[in-house]
């Protein structure tokens, strides 16, 4: 089964300012009507994203069901020479990673924490790095460093 957002979803993405957990808003950029559920909690399971935020989702309205014909669909060969499917896909795991480490400092830095959420590319998180290290640590701030890296 494959999710797909609606309207009202494309909106929210639109609004930062939506009530969505980071979590929440990371299962939803990377709906797209392409991949499949265990896809997409697979790719986003290092974040902590559930199928509870998921079904949360569908309950708010921003995210549908699709249902594709049932004859196996050859996909297309990847293309080496593009790299933004991989650019996107490190966007996504530093995004988890960013709004995990954001999520532990609580009220501490409610800034940073909007900040990291507000970030749409992976050069935005990029930018917030240094802050991100110094309210976190050198230790907890290694697996977003990797993530950042892996260009």
């Amino acid at each position: 089964m494959t999710m797909a957002k609606t309207e009202a979803g494309l909106k929210v993405l639109k609004d930062r300012r939506s009530g969505l957990s980071p979590r929440q808003r990371a299962a939803l950029i990377l709906i797209d009507g392409q991949r499949s559920l265990e896809e997409v909690l697979k790719a986003t399971s290092a974040g902590g994203i559930t199928r509870g935020d998921i079904d949360r989702l569908l309950e708010l309205g921003l995210i549908t069901e699709q249902f594709l014909p049932s004859r196996p669909v050859q996909p297309p060969s990847p293309d080496f020479t593009d790299s933004s499917m991989a650019g996107w896909d490190q966007y996504v795991r530093a995004y988890g990673i960013a709004t995990e480490l954001a999520a532990q400092l609580g009220r501490k830095d409610l800034q940073l924490a909007l900040a990291i959420e507000a970030a749409g590319t992976l050069a935005e998180l990029d930018a917030l790095a240094p802050q991100l290290l110094q309210a976190v640590g050198p230790v907890k701030f290694a697996r977003l460093e990797a993530a950042l890296r892996m260009r």
